[in-house]
Formats: C-alpha cells, structure tokens, sequence
C-alpha cells in the first residue's frame, strides 16, 4: 500500500491507539490528579502521534528524523510517568502494562522508521 499521507503510516495509527488508551486509563483517576498526573500523561501520549504527523510535513527526511526522534522522547516521558503511577497506586499494574505494552511496540516502530529514514 502506498503511503500517500501520515494516516496510513502503522506506527502513527498505532500511537493514536496508545494516546486514546492513555485518556481511558485516566479517566479513572482521582479528580484532584486532573490538573497534574492525568494532564501530564495525556500531553505526553498525544505528542508521540502529533510529532510522526508534523515530522511526516517537513520538508527534509532529516526534520522527519527529528521529529521522530522527539515522539520517541515523549515515549519515554510517558512510560516514566505511568512507572510513577503505578508506585504511587493509581491504577492498578495491569492496567498500566497494558499502556506500557503499546509505549514499546511504538517505540520498536519509532526506531525502525528511523533507521529506514537514515539508511536511504
């Protein structure tokens, strides 16, 4: 299939799951989290699929590259907070595996593109 916008990249489809699984995990959390925790995570996981979108409208593969390179930041950024999450008990551990399983299979997805983009 070609690739005629950003939508039909896998790894922007699948980092759109995982922004929209990082709102539905917080969505439990206590209400005086909104403003912190939950609003932390939720800027963090819509960065990843945001940053493939405005990299992909650059007009350089190396400005593709770090835009790529910034979602893959943010990736990190999020697994760290969903780390703090669970030490501090805000969701249960299997609720946030679930979300960190989509941070790694995005992440593997990240890096491969990347290295697609740098080896061309």
């Amino acid at each position: 299939m070609a690739i005629a916008s950003y939508q039909d990249l896998d790894v922007w489809q699948v980092a759109m799951d995982l922004a929209a699984a990082c709102y539905k995990l917080t969505e439990a959390f206590p209400k005086h989290e909104q403003f912190a925790m939950t609003s932390q995570i939720r800027r963090a996981a819509v960065s990843v699929p945001a940053n493939i979108a405005e990299g992909y409208g650059r007009d350089t593969r190396a400005m593709y590259v770090q835009f790529l390179r910034i979602s893959q930041g943010s990736i990190r950024e999020l697994e760290t907070l969903l780390l703090l999450c669970e030490r501090v008990q805000l969701a249960a551990a299997s609720r946030i595996q679930l979300v960190m399983d989509l941070t790694i299979r995005v992440s593997k997805m990240l890096r491969s593109l990347i290295r697609s983009l740098e080896s061309k």
